[in-house]
């Protein structure tokens, strides 16, 4: 359910480029679809993830953009600006405190030697550069239409395949500790 919770926005948008054809009405939709979701969030848990905020406040502002000036380019640009600023926050990691986020994020849960921890840290900088990249070579090299297609289904796919691997990674070194 979490995932659907996080997808939501996406999906709409989706489904409003789909059904329209037109990227500034499915922006449109796109901004008071997101502050929904962040606002259930906020009343539901009494928190809200920075990941909701990050996505929040660049759907707000490329989305108004993309609206204001009835130009698709801005809404291109927030899945690789959110994904840069992940990689920066993963790499800054490493020098902040004695975890980075991965070991902060399931330390709790696995024991890993810190080297393990590294890897795993250093993947997911190099997954989110990866994505960043594709998806600034995907919206200006392909029509509108690739782009909101990659925008669920590339993005999506990518983020499973790299998880799964993560877990075979993460697997063998489990086996190694037993």
């Amino acid at each position: 359910m979490k995932i659907l919770f996080d997808f939501l926005p996406i999906i709409i948008f989706f489904g409003v480029y789909k059904y329209t054809g037109d990227i500034i009405i499915a922006t449109a939709i796109l901004i008071p679809a997101t502050i929904i979701q962040v606002a259930y969030s906020w009343f539901k848990h009494k928190t809200i993830e920075k990941m909701h905020i990050i996505s929040l406040v660049l759907v707000v502002l490329l989305g108004g953009a993309t609206v204001l000036f009835g130009d698709g380019d801005f809404i291109k640009w927030k899945p690789t600006i959110v994904n840069g600023l992940f990689a920066l926050a993963f790499f800054g990691s490493q020098f902040v405190g004695e975890k980075n986020i991965i070991q902060r994020m399931m330390g709790d849960k696995i024991e890993l030697p810190f080297k393990v921890w590294r890897t795993l840290n250093l993947a997911w900088v190099a997954f989110f550069i990866v994505s960043a990249m594709t998806n600034l070579y995907v919206a200006f090299q392909y029509s509108e239409e690739v782009w909101v297609n990659f925008k669920l289904f590339g993005l999506l796919g990518m983020t499973i395949v790299f998880i799964i691997l993560q877990g075979i990674y993460l697997s063998s070194h489990l086996q190694n500790k037993d």
